[in-house]
């Protein structure tokens, strides 16, 4: 059964249909309904091709990545979440790679010229992001994953990085430490500006000076994590804790204090923030790792969420979501040992 004739069945135009199949909160709620039932009971499926000419949508969204070092276990996992609710739907997500920032840029107004998808999703944003006007004046729809600097009408999703670094800096203090060091991201990404203030207000709140010696910026991985905790590990004054962020980073860290001849939870504490990986269980580790807790598939299912709640006729500005982030305390810390 094509369109014209389920909607021929049900006395009422195409263009109403396939806006109650598409959730346009123009219809009535009586009149959605009752196209749902009908689709139901005929096994009706809407052409693609055919609810984008009814509504002027393509039925995809748009996800802009940067080379290789963004397909790491953080993307794949917020995709999957992302994917699972959009799948829903029934629909695609249109991947672009690119080499630089510039290449990014470009992208996005080739997608918006073409046509090609009816929203983006924005990642990783910076504290001054020249993507969000950009996007902006394209009249593109797009939700971000973080927040940013930027004052305008545009939904987004976060988690609180400052509350989540801060917390666990002060625990740390809160059992003796005064030496903490930071594995974070790179600077100019707000996540990672965030972590960095929590991080300083924690020890300033305490009195604690600020050493930018025990602070390290890089990619969440493991080998990374591994390099920062060896250079920590060479200071004269050596930290007694660390905090890391990322699972992947914690791998890492906990390896060089291994290599190091030290123990994890008794040499030096350490507490990863952690994304829920499904196959990295900060329970299964040893020691047990002590974390902050917030799971970006679920990150990425919300804002799938979102994205067909703008396209639907919320107002961006609504869209606005910061998570709390639990801190679970397991083996890997401990109070410090005096000299």
């Amino acid at each position: 059964m094509n369109l014209k004739e389920f909607a021929s069945r049900l006395e009422l135009s195409q263009t109403t249909v396939s806006r109650a199949l598409s959730g346009y909160p123009e219809v009535k709620q009586a009149t959605r309904e009752r196209v749902l039932k009908a689709a139901l009971e005929y096994g009706y499926r809407p052409n693609t091709s055919a609810l984008g000419l009814a509504t002027g949508r393509v039925g995809a969204i748009g996800i802009v990545l940067k080379g290789g070092g963004e397909f790491g276990p953080h993307t794949s996992e917020f995709m999957g979440g992302l994917g699972g609710r959009l799948q829903q739907e029934e629909i695609d997500i249109l991947v672009s790679t690119v080499d630089s920032q510039e290449a990014e840029l470009t992208t996005y107004r080739r997608l918006a010229a073409s046509k090609r998808v009816d929203a983006v999703i924005l990642h990783s944003p910076f504290l001054d992001d020249p993507r969000i006007a950009l996007l902006n004046s394209l009249r593109l729809p797009f939700i971000v994953h973080g927040r940013t600097n930027y004052a305008g009408n545009f939904g987004w999703l976060d988690i609180d990085n400052f509350g989540a670094v801060r917390q666990a800096t002060r625990h740390l203090i809160d059992i003796g430490h005064r030496r903490i060091a930071l594995l974070n991201g790179y600077r100019g990404r707000i996540f990672a500006e965030h972590r960095q203030e929590g991080y300083h207000t924690a020890l300033s709140e305490r009195g604690i000076a600020i050493d930018p010696a025990l602070t390290g910026n890089s990619e969440f991985t493991d080998e990374m994590g591994f390099r920062l905790m060896q250079g920590f590990l060479k200071l004269d004054r050596k930290p007694t804790a660390v905090v890391a962020g990322s699972m992947m980073s914690a791998l890492g860290a906990m390896r060089a204090i291994r290599i190091a001849g030290m123990k994890v939870g008794e040499d030096i504490s350490l507490i990863a923030h952690d994304d829920v990986f499904p196959y990295i269980s900060p329970d299964h580790l040893v020691p047990t790792l002590s974390t902050t807790r917030s799971s970006i598939r679920a990150a990425g299912a919300r804002i799938g969420e979102m994205v067909l709640e703008l396209l639907q006729g919320t107002p961006a500005e609504t869209l606005r979501e910061v998570w709390p982030v639990e801190l679970v305390i397991r083996n890997s810390t401990a109070a410090a040992k005096t000299s």
